[in-house]
């Protein structure tokens, strides 16, 4: 395993990520350094993992930290999923693991949350 941080401020200089960010589950590269800016504010993002429940009305978690990208083509590996509001969630292109943030249609920004990925 990679030698990966999860200390969050050590991760954003001059408000840009300053390493890698990769898929925690199979380590594919979403965001080269310097090609996000970091936001913080609230957000009920799905759980990754959903019991089978939860399928109509699934779990979410409150995340506040965030990398946003203005251009979708930015990402390395990133999927979009069918629209669900005026949002699309964000996957790894290679594992499928996700959401790992969302996508605002609105205002076309993608937020990746810092708690979903690994920082290399």
């Amino acid at each position: 395993m990679p030698d990966c941080s999860e200390n969050y401020e050590s991760e954003i200089s001059e408000g840009k990520n300053l390493r890698n960010v990769k898929c925690k589950y199979c380590t594919s590269v979403i965001l080269t350094p310097s090609t996000a800016c970091f936001t913080s504010f609230e957000f009920q993002l799905p759980l990754i993992k959903q019991s089978k429940i939860s399928e109509l009305n699934p779990e979410t978690e409150n995340v506040s930290l965030f990398w946003a990208v203005s251009d979708m083509f930015t990402f390395q590996n990133v999927g979009f999923s069918n629209t669900v509001g005026d949002n699309k969630y964000l996957s790894c292109a290679d594992c499928e693991a996700g959401p790992i943030g969302y996508h605002d249609i609105p205002s076309k920004i993608s937020y990746v949350a810092l708690s979903r990925v690994h920082h290399c």
